[in-house]
């Protein structure tokens, strides 16, 4: 079975969608605690868990979360106080729920977690009066009728599960009345025609019961009606026509029916209508959006090839169906792009919990602030970037934000800030991580570096390469190693993934304001819009992202430039790059050379060529393991006649252009 039909797998997703709910509303609860709609929210979390959970056979889980859930049902009656140590436990738990579901769950760490619970509970419940506990005799005495719509079952409904809350509540009697039971001949065994009666001798309010039924409460038939505890109306026995839910019996066929297409008179003639919105979204395995952009990516290099062959030919039909399948092609492809597109805030959301565990582990004060959540970038970008993004956090933390001692003396406010932001540049989407605290001292990376022997005593350096030290392999300046940090190890992680995604890393800092860190990433890695080059006889692809302006190098500028590499652009100098001798073509030079000046960030390198043929689509295909030490292509990309033309890295060619510059500044 597929995972897109599989029950269980589909629980998982469900449940996975709820642990993020519930962890979110923690995280604000810890900001916010006595906002009642996050509390009942986060109530209600829990609850669906737990009986989902039970549904699909998760009993451990079902019966872990019932105590979290207890807990939070004491809060929103406010019995007791959303203390901050309260919900630090309730999030620990919710990593157990999150194992208990996957399957590796350590039994005896869960233990210890509701030992926590209960004792956090109970100080808590220090807070604020104890309930009295009710005498015998104060329990109420309630009838509940209640029947579900037709298609109950097949919305997720278990009327057992309904029962079995009810039996939580007191001492209960419960019938159901089969009297609505068409005859066999006519059954339809997807329908529940099923009413039950329910009399129930509880402590607990009204509003105890009407939450057992939250979940379904606008689509039922629903009375509760309280009668004198000493005047309880006796309840039928079990007869042909009613099924006793209380006995030991094993439930029948009839209950167990799991959907339904019509509604009775009695059902509210809405409930259909209103379930109707949820049809508009469907969920489809990632695998198949890479699979489909694959074969989007395929069709674009055939259209590419037609195209060719269409400009080639007299014929005006094949250029017109050329002409249009170009269009569909394009319309395509722009749709597909979209489809993989997801919102920076999925990956935001996920650092409130790290800050919020960072805060409590250093006892430093921090507050995270994000920007620019709606910024859209692929997928695989994102699932790529998490870890990145974590060392950076971390990083920021642990050697960026001082203690509140030290910001005091300092004149900074106690808490520390932790800022991410998300925006768009052209092709590319910046994403910073920024904070307020000391700044990198770019004299004590020097000095680190120098003792590591990543570079030479003395040795001159930019500014921007100083900085740049600090993601090399095993550097680090932290004065002891800690569970944080200290051994060297994240922060070329950091660098290796973003140079892979082919993009680029920026650093601003100022001592005792902090620091800023941009990551510079394509926003898409499967098809791009490139510039397509000639060098001697080979062509190469551009990232037009990257292309600010193209000029035009004669014979004698190259001759007379020869030895310092360097172009006056509206007044600025800028180094540029041979690529007809990076590349060892061979060949002589084209008499009017044309020079594309690139950029990544704020730094700038021309790039020789002989001629600029244009636009192209570029289908990325990755380059094979044994190319992977080739640093100046990130890639290749087929071209419309079937030859292979390699994409340029343009940050590496950047990086070797403003490499080049700083030895001739230094040698002149």
């Amino acid at each position: 079975m597929s995972d897109s039909t599989d029950p269980i797998a589909i629980f998982r997703t469900e449940a996975d969608e709820l642990l993020e709910k519930i962890e979110q509303g923690l995280l604000d609860l810890s900001v916010d605690p006595e906002n009642k709609a996050i509390l009942n929210d986060t109530f209600r979390s829990l609850h669906t868990l737990k009986g989902s959970g039970a549904m699909f056979g998760f009993d451990a889980l079902a019966a872990f979360t019932h105590h979290c859930e207890n807990a939070f049902d004491r809060i929103r009656k406010g019995e007791i106080r959303a203390t901050e140590d309260l919900i630090s436990v309730v999030l620990a738990a919710k990593d157990h729920m999150r194992a208990l579901i996957e399957g590796g769950a350590d039994l005896a760490h869960g233990a210890g977690l509701l030992a926590r619970l209960e004792r956090e509970v109970a100080i808590a419940s220090g807070a604020a009066p104890a309930p009295e506990a009710p005498a015998a005799d104060a329990r109420v005495a309630w009838r509940i009728r209640f029947r579900l719509p037709l298609n109950a079952l097949a919305n997720g409904c278990n009327p057992l599960a309904l029962l079995a809350e009810m039996r939580d509540l007191g001492e209960v009697r419960v019938v159901a009345d089969a009297a609505a039971v068409p005859p066999l001949d006519s059954l339809e065994p997807t329908e529940c025609h099923l009413a039950w009666t329910v009399d129930i001798l509880t402590d607990k309010p009204r509003s105890a019961i009407e939450e057992v039924f939250i979940f379904v409460i606008d689509d039922m038939e629903l009375a509760i009606e309280q009668v004198a505890a000493g005047d309880r109306p006796a309840v039928a026995e079990p007869a042909a026509t009613a099924t006793s839910v209380a006995s030991p019996q094993p439930a029948q066929a009839a209950p167990a029916a799991t959907a339904s297409s019509q509604t009775t008179a009695a059902a509210p003639t809405g409930a259909g209508d209103a379930r109707a919105p949820a049809g508009e979204s469907v969920r489809v395995p990632a695998e198949r959006l890479d699979e489909l952009m694959d074969r989007v990516g395929e069709l674009v290099i055939a259209q590419s090839r037609l195209s060719q062959i269409a400009a080639s030919s007299l014929d005006l039909n094949l250029r017109a169906v050329s002409e249009d399948i170009e269009r569909l092609s394009n319309e395509l492809r722009n749709t597909m792009m979209v489809l993989r597109m997801v919102p920076v805030g999925t990956l935001f959301g996920r650092f409130r919990r790290l800050v919020h565990d960072l805060s409590r582990e250093t006892g430093k004060s921090i507050a995270l602030t994000t920007e620019g959540e709606s910024t859209e970038v692929d997928k695989t970008v994102v699932e790529r970037l998490a870890d990145p993004l974590v060392h950076l956090v971390r990083n920021a933390v642990d050697h960026g934000l001082e203690t509140p001692e030290q910001r005091a003396a300092a004149g900074k406010p106690e808490t520390g800030q932790v800022r991410l932001s998300a925006r768009q540049a052209g092709g590319e989407v910046v994403i910073s991580i920024s904070d307020d605290g000391r700044g990198i001292d770019r004299q004590r990376v020097r000095e680190k570096a120098e003792t590591q022997g990543l570079i030479v005593p003395g040795a001159k350096l930019s500014d921007q390469d100083v900085l740049q030290l600090i993601f090399q392999p095993g550097f680090s300046t932290a004065a002891a190693i800690t569970n944080l940090s200290g051994r060297g190890v994240g922060m070329d992680v950091v660098k290796r993934t973003v140079e892979a995604l082919r993009g680029s890393i920026d650093i601003a800092t100022d001592m005792g304001r902090g620091a800023d860190i941009s990551l510079r990433i394509p926003l898409t890695l499967a098809i791009i819009d490139g510039l397509l080059v000639r060098v001697g006889t080979g062509r190469y692809v551009i990232p037009l992202s990257a292309v600010e302006e193209c000029l035009e190098l004669s014979v004698e500028e190259d001759l007379r430039s020869r030895g310092r590499s360097f172009l006056s652009v509206r007044d600025a100098l800028v180094p540029y790059l041979r690529l007809r001798d990076v590349f060892a073509t061979g060949t002589e030079p084209d008499r009017y050379q044309k020079v594309v000046v690139v950029s990544t960030g704020s730094e700038r390198v021309g790039l020789v060529v002989d001629q600029i043929i244009g636009d192209h689509q570029t289908v990325i295909k990755a380059m094979s393991k044994l190319h992977e030490d080739v640093a100046m292509f990130s890639g290749a990309t087929i071209l419309g006649d079937g030859s292979v033309a390699l994409i340029l890295d343009v940050s590496h060619l950047v990086s070797v252009g403003q490499s080049q510059e700083a030895q001739l500044r230094a040698a002149g």
